[in-house]
């Protein structure tokens, strides 16, 4: 007998409709981790903060969060039905969305958006099972291929879709995900068909819990280093705090049954080079998109919205390189290679940004060009990055190591805006901003030359393997797949 709750339910969705309902999740995902940006300097003027350490936490407290609890909740979305995880998502991340348009305060938006990241956390992975459970073997490939555009595309759109947002009020980044995720709950609770759990054994909360610790001491240290002094007290004891932290961390993780990192995945030597090379090319990708906010705003005092505009053609390098350039050059040359090349192509557009930078605005010569290169060097890195992590698991680590590889992207994306901010510094006058900010681009670009190296070093062996040549879409796909599938 039906229940009368599944008598008031229409039949399931087809599965391109799935597709559509778990897209909206995506979308608020994707679109919230760029979005803000923009909006730091009114948010600043509204609560009457003063330099960058604070605020920079609206963006650090999400992409930690996010990235600790991606692995955990993606292995718990293994034991539970994967459609009400999915819901349970969306509704955490509308309602700290609301909550974050209503903040009074720079503390409770942080607060605010720490619980964004939760919601994101558990949605992106349900949201990938559900895509598996309704699509067919056969076209799975192609849906998991429309959900990583929609994100790509999403992300791309970020900037410009907050600029044109702030330029009303800075608190419509966060309204505007309320309608596309009450519409998401209203057709996900009519319509995603039942997705049973599992068995699978519970994954390492104190895992989580001790790496969230350590890589938000280490933020903070770098964050407020320039504030505190780098030979304070409170700066060495925040910093002293990571390090046992993240020590705890390896030692539980060595020791523990069932740890959040299986312990075997390092001893692969592509996966491990993949993982250094996503720290590394994440933190340069992470300060270059914040250092090309602040400059426009905060030198050339341009409107949210033109800053956001101005933005655009760098991410719209990514899905072209990624996928027409990409695959052509790993069949050739291999995925070190590859890596390498777009990590110098990365390096030098931040050069290009160094040495053309000037006080006056100048969007053709000192932008563009930089922006054009660095969007290259994200399509070309970034998948092959995940395409060489994926094809050096095992299948019964393939879930696993994936959620892995992205957790270390975000915790690279969180050490970036860091290590920008403690460069950057607080100059006093015209001549030393542009100074910190040619710094801040060196530094950057010689962050994203150290990951070209690594992938050298590692991710070029001496004969290329067949399975080298995979697609990067593909790869990426598949990652995306893993996400929830093991």
């Amino acid at each position: 007998m039906r229940t009368l709750s599944q008598r008031l339910r229409p039949s399931p969705a087809s599965p391109n409709l799935v597709l559509v309902i778990v897209c909206a999740g995506v979308v608020l995902a994707s679109l919230d981790l760029f979005i803000v940006n923009v909006a730091l300097a009114q948010m600043a003027k509204d609560f009457g903060a003063h330099g960058l350490g604070g605020l920079s936490w609206v963006l650090n407290g999400y992409a930690i969060v996010y990235a600790a609890l991606l692995v955990l909740f993606g292995r718990l979305a293994d034991r539970y039905r994967r459609e009400r995880g999915f819901l349970v998502g969306v509704a955490v991340f509308v309602a700290a969305s609301a909550a974050c348009a209503a903040a009074t305060s720079l503390p409770m938006l942080v607060a605010f958006r720490v619980l964004q990241a939760a919601g994101a956390a558990l949605l992106t992975p349900t949201s990938l099972g559900l895509i598996l459970a309704s699509f067919p073997p056969d076209r799975r490939h192609g849906a998991v291929r429309a959900w990583t555009a929609v994100g790509g595309f999403a992300a791309a759109l970020g900037p410009a879709v907050g600029g044109l947002l702030v330029d009303a009020n800075w608190r419509w980044v966060f309204l505007v995900n309320v309608p596309i995720g009450l519409a998401a709950l209203a057709a996900g609770w009519r319509l995603l068909p039942e997705v049973p759990g599992h068995p699978v054994r519970r994954p390492d909360a104190l895992g989580a819990l001790l790496i969230t610790g350590g890589v938000g001491a280490l933020t903070l240290g770098l964050v407020e280093g320039g504030d505190w002094g780098w030979g304070g007290a409170r700066t060495i004891g925040v910093l002293a705090l990571a390090v046992i932290g993240l020590a705890l961390f390896a030692a539980h993780t060595a020791r523990h049954g069932n740890p959040l990192i299986d312990r075997a995945l390092f001893r692969s030597r592509p996966f491990t080079g993949a993982s250094a090379v996503a720290v590394l090319f994440s933190m340069a990708f992470g300060a270059m998109l914040l250092s090309r906010v602040l400059w426009a705003q905060d030198v050339w005092h341009w409107s949210a919205l033109t800053t956001g505009l101005s933005i655009v053609p760098g991410p719209m390098m990514v899905p072209l390189f990624s996928f027409l350039v990409a695959g052509r050059l790993i069949n050739r040359v291999g995925s070190g290679l590859v890596i390498a090349g777009g990590s110098a192509l990365f390096a030098a557009g931040m050069a290009w940004m160094a040495l053309a930078a000037t006080l006056r605005p100048d969007y053709v010569g000192d932008v563009l060009g930089g922006l054009l290169l660095t969007g290259i060097g994200v399509g070309l890195t970034l998948p092959t990055l995940m395409a060489t992590a994926a094809a050096s698991l095992p299948p019964n680590a393939f879930a696993t190591g994936s959620a892995v590889v992205n957790m270390l992207r975000q915790v690279g994306l969180a050490i970036g805006v860091a290590i920008l901010i403690a460069v950057l510094g607080s100059p006093r006058s015209a001549a030393a901003t542009l100074a910190a900010y040619q710094r801040g681009w060196v530094v950057t670009a010689a962050i994203a030359l150290v990951g070209g190296l690594v992938a050298l070093g590692l991710l070029a062996p001496r004969r290329r393997r067949a399975v080298e040549a995979v697609e990067p879409v593909e790869a990426v796909e598949a990652t995306a797949l893993a996400t929830n599938s093991g």
